[in-house]
């Protein structure tokens, strides 16, 4: 089976997850700046949600509070007002919050987009009724080839996959993850045309073994892992053939690769 074009850029894909929630703000353009510009990331994963004038915002929770010096829902507010935000202001409080005031605000998937043309984005639409709005910006910005759609929830995927009509590559929801483990434990597998599966590295259920890694691969598709930051896991899953590993330090993957002879 020929690989996707999104899936082409390397091996193993290195995600930088929302850019990095340690070294920067996560989910800003200082974010992706750091990862692309500074650490040769060429993969980004990132969170979008839709404001109350559906702008495609790239921010991960529903509710402003945490990262930001705003607060309430992301949806109640208009792009104009979350423009004036602060998405730096609650970063590193032990170094004193140095990046406040700096004009680190909540980016629009536009300008990720049309700042790195050539990075490949890992979109998890966080927020139901937006996959049109995600797909008219991917389609404005020819970058169909270049994107991987996720989602925690299978309607969401099969709604965008219906949109888009299956031109963009996307990752399994729950419902076909589930279905995929149960054939690993048999030896078996099955393919329901996703590029990817992308699962929590520690999850309490699902045990990240060989026998669902070949699973995977043998349905023609890539196995992703989120989020691991620790060396010695990345080493550990590397070495059962995952595709891809999401990270929160996108620092310690390169040493990790560079240490398995990659060049990066």
């Amino acid at each position: 089976m020929a690989v996707h074009p999104y899936l082409a850029l390397e091996h193993p894909i290195r995600f930088a997850h929302r850019g990095s929630r340690i070294l920067w703000p996560e989910n800003t353009m200082r974010a992706f700046a750091g990862a692309v510009e500074e650490l040769g990331y060429r993969y980004l994963e990132i969170d979008v949600r839709l404001t109350r004038d559906r702008v495609v915002v790239v921010h991960h929770d529903a509710t402003l509070d945490r990262t930001t010096d705003g607060r309430g829902p992301v949806a109640l507010r208009s792009w104009a007002e979350l423009s004036e935000l602060d998405a730096a202001y609650h970063f590193d409080p032990e170094g004193g919050h140095q990046l406040r005031g700096r004009g680190i605000g909540i980016p629009r998937l536009s300008d990720v987009l049309e700042t790195w043309p050539d990075v490949h984005l890992n979109i998890d639409l966080k927020a139901p009724a937006m996959e049109w709005a995600v797909a008219e910006q991917i389609e404005l910005h020819g970058a169909a080839n270049r994107v991987l759609i996720g989602s925690f929830h299978d309607r969401r995927i099969a709604r965008f996959r219906r949109i888009t009509r299956g031109k963009v590559a996307v990752s399994a929801g729950p419902s076909a993850v589930a279905t995929m483990y149960a054939a690993s434990r048999l030896g078996r597998t099955f393919n329901r045309g996703f590029e990817a599966y992308q699962l929590p590295h520690d999850h309490r259920v699902l045990r990240i073994d060989r026998k669902l890694v070949a699973a995977i691969h043998a349905s023609g598709a890539h196995i992703h892992l989120w989020t691991v930051n620790e060396p010695a896991d990345m080493h550990r899953y590397l070495d059962l053939g995952v595709d891809g590993i999401v990270t929160d330090r996108p620092d310690l993957l390169n040493d990790v690769l560079r240490e398995r002879g990659h060049d990066v």
